[in-house]
């Protein structure tokens, strides 16, 4: 069981679940990314005021989850976010899904890509933002560090 506090909580809506009644696997990954949204801000780095200025892109180029238990109507949820791996010019994002006791439903892994969003072309990531992900960046891992895509 991880004792870090939650990064971010959700209650599982009934739009969310499929014909059996639990979270259709693709919205883990919205719930994954309100996370990141939620995370970067607490950080100082609004995705909205990026977008809105052009400032820096970060787009998703990979993402991938594992299911462990069933997560259901009303299931009220914490993701732990964690940084995965930090390189020039991306970062990847851990996600640990679970209970409010601790038990773990599910984990994903984000990568993300710099861009300068007036061209396109890939960038290294600013030094104040490679600063506040190593900073973030905890000792343990929910998997071992991989190098994301575009490295």
């Amino acid at each position: 069981m991880c004792t870090k506090p939650p990064d971010y909580r959700f209650r599982v809506a009934l739009h969310d679940t499929d014909a059996a009644g639990i979270l259709f696997f693709a919205h883990l990954f919205r719930y994954a990314h309100d996370a990141y949204e939620t995370w970067m801000e607490s950080r100082g780095f609004s995705l909205a005021k990026m977008i809105r200025d052009a400032d820096l892109a970060l787009p998703l180029v990979h993402a991938e989850a594992d299911y462990q238990r069933p997560l259901r109507h009303g299931d009220r949820v914490e993701v732990l976010v964690d940084v995965a791996v930090i390189g020039t010019g991306s970062f990847g994002i851990d996600y640990r899904f679970q209970s409010a006791g601790g038990e773990l439903a599910a984990s994903a892994r984000t990568a993300h890509a710099c861009i300068d969003p007036r061209t396109g072309a890939p960038c290294r990531l600013p030094v104040d933002l490679h600063r506040a992900l190593s900073n973030a960046m905890s000792g343990s891992r929910m998997r071992p560090p991989q190098e994301p895509a575009g490295e």
